[in-house]
């Protein structure tokens, strides 16, 4: 990967990630599976754990994860006893999911439901059981990176990336009462609240996930912070 496919304008484009899956999927069919690619493996334990906790697989919740990437954070909660036929992953790259679906495929797993949806434009399809009427059908929304390559997209003549329409397009997924978590390393937890609460959206704060911390001149701060909002029933 050159030094120029990490400028932010190409980070947040789909042909940058087509890119990326395409060198992933190679890789994957040379030498199988090794595990988590893009995100810390101790951050998806932690999301795991947060989600086993608030939602747990007795409650047989419908789970999405936007931008699924290689599929590992749902392919964790299966590992958990979650009802297979009630996860999801999209993501708007067409080698994510072709990625995703050989992982899944090598831990027996084909019946995770893997699309390529570009989140922000299209509704991810329903699954089995789901009224079809509706599109607030989820009961958790899974994020760890998306929003953050979303916004190191391009602006729009008005100086706002794509990530503007973001948390519209989430609460709109997400039944009353259900949860949105998401981990970033690029927004602090502060930044997130105002970016992912207001009247239009529903959300209200919920909780929190601890990571580990740094100081650096006098302050202390974490690599990434992991928020969960909750919407207003």
């Amino acid at each position: 990967m050159s030094g120029l496919d990490l400028q932010p304008t190409k980070l947040g484009n789909k042909e940058h990630w087509d890119d990326v899956y395409k060198g992933e999927i190679a890789n994957f069919e040379e030498i199988g599976d090794e595990g988590e690619i893009w995100f810390g493996v101790e951050s998806v334990e932690k999301m795991v754990s947060w989600v086993m906790e608030n939602t747990p697989p007795s409650s047989d919740p419908f789970v999405l994860e936007v931008g699924s990437g290689n599929g590992t954070l749902i392919l964790a909660l299966l590992e958990k006893n979650y009802l297979a036929q009630n996860l999801a992953g999209i993501d708007y790259s067409a080698d994510a999911v072709k990625l995703s679906k050989l992982v899944a495929a090598a831990k027996e797993a084909d019946v995770v439901t893997f699309s390529a949806c570009d989140f922000l434009y299209e509704d991810p399809p329903h699954l089995p059981h789901m009224d079809p009427t509706k599109t607030d059908v989820w009961d958790l929304l899974l994020d760890k990176g998306t929003y953050d390559a979303i916004a190191l997209g391009n602006k729009d003549e008005q100086g706002h990336s794509p990530a503007i329409h973001y948390p519209s397009r989430a609460a709109r997924l997400i039944r009353p009462g259900g949860f949105f978590l998401i981990t970033s390393c690029n927004f602090t937890e502060e930044e997130l609240k105002v970016n992912f609460i207001s009247e239009a959206t529903g959300f209200k704060h919920h909780s929190r996930i601890q990571h580990p911390t740094f100081t650096f001149g006098g302050k202390s701060g974490s690599v990434c912070c992991s928020v969960a909002f909750q919407k207003a029933n």
